[in-house]
């Protein structure tokens, strides 16, 4: 099997078997990402409004105009005649963006909370540039200031009118003086005309003063994004993604014995055999009736999810034969008493069970106690010729199994070996010729740490 497929077998386990506290995770990501578009990201519109330059125009030249559109001489007299509470002018010059579109057309966009308030801001935006262009290209940047070009067609005026003036008041045709001083004027006013004629086409600026607005900003409909739906999507796909990554990485990093030869090294014993227990859901135990329990039966955590799919079981003869075979192993190495102390950690369900099938056999006598794994207490040394460890496979790390094994050392009990117990799956239907003595053996209780006998 290759890499990637254990990958996807072991997500596919994850969602298989965690699936109620993935949908929690989720739906406590949206509720995350509902509340973030509330506090942090509340809705937001935006308008845009186009504004043509006529003639021709380079890029570097095109770009430049954006800047100026965004820029602080642009946006802080709209951000004084808007006078918006609670909106500064840096505020306001963040709301604000634009962007070069083919056809000489620079794109105006303005954000703000309300529809009707991002139309008017786009729209004063626009027309605040197109103004300031026109100045900046007349050599001035002030509204009212009037030099260069613009004072020179206004000189021109005026010299006209003076023009005018002149005329009128000289002799109308009463002599040949006057018809001339009339004549010699109306010249100086056509050459005056065609001056400013030939100085408005040598200006590289006058075809590129006129910028025009192309038509108000249309009213936006919806939100801009990030939207609160975007918002309670990503959080939810981010929740989710989440756990499933942290189920993936504690899995990694858990150094669980898993194999028997795993097992067998960290107990410093050698291991016996393995045994199956049918994957029955378990009887509750006291232990496991408080709210907190509950609580994870509901979510699904009370069970591993890592351990492998179990496998479907034999018959329930096959189970025994595992059974008979370890306890004649057991046999082989037992001296003449034929006692032994099976030590099951405490929780350890399977190993309960398991254990209970052993004792069931009668030979070797076995007696069960059940340990904690935090602070493992065997009883002392009686008649038992050593102590049989029987536990499940990936529920205990390295350090708790060599405190089991200290423990039995304290009490003077030597580990003559390990059994394994694994889950199966049952068969739905059971074979109706066993023999009575096949049939489902009642588990043995166990006794505390201070033992019992079988």
């Amino acid at each position: 099997m290759s890499d990637d497929t254990i990958r996807l077998v072991t997500i596919g386990r994850i969602l298989r078997r965690r699936w109620r506290l993935l949908a929690v995770l989720t739906v406590v990501g949206a509720l995350v990402g509902y509340g973030t578009s509330v506090v942090l990201f509340p809705p937001r519109y935006t308008a845009s409004t186009s504004v043509l330059l006529p003639g021709q125009w380079e890029e570097r030249e095109l770009l430049t105009q954006v800047d100026i559109a965004i820029s602080s001489s642009v946006v802080d007299p709209v951000a004084a005649k808007l006078g918006w509470r609670g909106v500064s002018a840096a505020e306001l010059r963040d709301r604000v963006s634009a962007k070069a579109a083919d056809g000489n057309i620079i794109k105006i966009s303005g954000t703000a909370d309300t529809p009707k308030r991002a139309q008017q801001l786009s729209d004063r935006v626009a027309q605040e540039f197109v103004g300031f262009a026109a100045r900046l290209a007349d050599g001035s940047t002030e509204p009212d200031a009037a030099t260069g070009p613009e004072a020179l067609r206004q000189q021109v005026v005026e010299t006209n009118r003076r023009i005018t003036d002149l005329a009128n008041a000289a002799d109308p045709g009463k002599t040949v003086e006057s018809v001339q001083a009339r004549t010699e004027l109306e010249k100086l006013r056509t050459s005056l005309e065609e001056a400013m004629t030939k100085l408005d086409q040598a200006d590289p600026a006058a075809g590129k003063a006129g910028l025009v607005v192309m038509g108000p900003a249309a009213r936006p409909t919806g939100e801009a994004p990030p939207t609160r739906m975007q918002l309670v999507v990503a959080g939810a796909l981010l929740s989710f993604l989440l756990a499933v990554i942290g189920h993936l990485a504690v899995a990694r990093v858990n150094r669980r014995p898993r194999t028997g030869p795993e097992i067998a090294a960290a107990l410093g014993s050698t291991l016996i055999g393995t045994v199956d227990v049918p994957g029955e859901r378990l009887a509750d135990r006291p232990e496991d009736r408080g709210t907190r329990a509950r609580f994870r039966r509901l979510l699904g955590v009370d069970t591993r999810w890592d351990m492998p799919t179990p496998q479907r079981s034999g018959d329930e003869a096959g189970r025994r034969i595992r059974y008979r075979r370890v306890c004649a192993r057991l046999r082989d190495q037992l001296p003449s008493s034929r006692r032994l102390l099976v030590v099951v950690p405490n929780g350890d369900e399977i190993a309960r069970r398991a254990a209970g099938q052993l004792v069931a056999e009668g030979d070797p006598l076995l007696r069960v106690v059940e340990v904690s794994v935090d602070r493992p207490m065997v009883p002392d040394r009686d008649t038992e010729s050593g102590a049989l460890v029987v536990l499940s496979a990936g529920n205990w790390t390295a350090g708790q199994l060599a405190g089991i094994a200290e423990a039995c050392a304290d009490g003077r009990h030597e580990v003559v070996g390990i059994v394994v117990a694994g889950t199966v799956r049952d068969r739905p239907t059971r074979s109706a010729g066993h023999p009575p003595h096949d049939a489902t053996l009642a588990l043995a209780v166990p006794g505390h740490s201070t033992g019992g006998s079988a």
